[in-house]
């Protein structure tokens, strides 16, 4: 929202604004702008964190209101200007329109995110505190301006946020939730800066600066040159959603990648140990086979002279018997 400090100080120069109450903090940035500008400002915030704690404390001006919009906007003040940034949904939204029109029914509404993505899609912040039947079918996925299903490429939430899973239809989306309220009441005018996904301005007709609230906004709202700007910016930024989304998808490829050539490495070095080992243990084998080469050769002995010599006669003996069979006229 502190983008938009120069419109915030075209309402603030329409009418005069002593109480803000801001739904949805931030880091107290824009908090500071209201009081700069001259007002009282509650700052409801449901959860705050240390360093808003820190902001609000230092400036007197701010007042931190811990609760939820918009059961706790009966504890404050009457505002002069509420700004609705808080939960971007149908139910929470329908219902602080609600109570504003009948409780500050002259107050001026700011209402931020009333286009593309909230305007036709509801936003539920995690945990959501809604009851079930104002919760539509929900995703961790987001939109993209690309094609009308959402994406894990998309305008996501990271765990903070679920978006409804389909956009338009009945009390879907922050722009409806305006319409439906601007049909009950009858009395109300609303306007649309198109930028930075839409800042949308409320008031009753004849509350007071309420024609030169409309006339102050007219260049910002009928602009056609904002318009067509915020549409390319949706575009580029979309874009930009998908491709972070692919990078981190190659980053995560390439982290597996690189998982599996490590292990790959571990595997092959166990097999070259193993492979060493199973060297050394058969050039050992080796060495014992050439030992018990070596010890059988030494014990094959050649034969001695003496068993050379009875080998001899006793072939001589057999030669002999064999002549006196002959000569004797023995068999033959």
């Amino acid at each position: 929202m502190s983008v938009f400090r120069e419109l915030f100080a075209l309402l603030f120069g329409c009418r005069e604004i002593r109480t803000v109450v801001e739904v949805g903090v931030e880091s107290g940035q824009v908090s500071s702008l209201y009081a700069d500008l001259g007002a009282t400002v509650h700052c409801v915030e449901p959860a705050p964190g240390d360093d808003l704690r820190a902001v609000l404390d230092g400036d007197p001006r701010l007042n931190l209101v811990e609760g939820r919009s918009p059961a706790v906007l009966a504890d404050l003040p009457v505002a002069d200007m509420y700004v609705l940034d808080g939960d971007h949904n149908y139910a929470v939204v329908r219902a602080e329109l609600a109570w504003i029109m009948k409780n500050a029914p002259d107050a001026v509404v700011v209402m931020n995110d009333v286009l593309w993505p909230c305007g036709r899609r509801d936003f539920y912040y995690q945990p959501s505190p809604l009851a079930p039947a104002d919760v539509h079918p929900d995703t961790a996925d987001g939109p993209t301006v690309w094609h009308d299903e959402v994406t894990p490429a998309g305008f996501i939430g990271d765990g903070v946020f679920t978006v409804a899973a389909r956009a338009g239809g009945e009390r879907n989306g922050v722009l409806t939730a305006v319409e439906d309220a601007l049909a009950e009441a009858g009395d109300r005018r609303f306007a649309i800066v198109p930028a930075v996904f839409g800042f949308g301005v409320m008031v009753r007709a004849g509350a007071p600066g309420a024609d030169e609230v409309f006339e102050a906004l007219r260049p910002y709202t009928s602009s056609e040159l904002i318009a067509a700007m915020e549409n390319n910016r949706i575009a580029l930024y979309t874009r930009i959603l998908q491709l972070q989304y692919e990078a981190e998808a190659r980053a995560d490829d390439a982290n597996r990648l690189a998982e599996t050539i490590t292990a790959q490495q571990r595997e092959l070095a166990a097999l070259r140990s193993e492979l060493d080992q199973a060297r050394s243990e058969t050039a050992a084998h080796r060495r014992d086979l050439q030992g018990l080469r070596a010890e059988l050769a030494r014990s094959s002995v050649p034969p001695s002279r003496d068993q050379e010599l009875g080998a001899a006669v006793s072939q001589l003996g057999r030669a002999l018997s064999a002549r006196i069979r002959r000569d004797l006229g023995g068999p033959r």
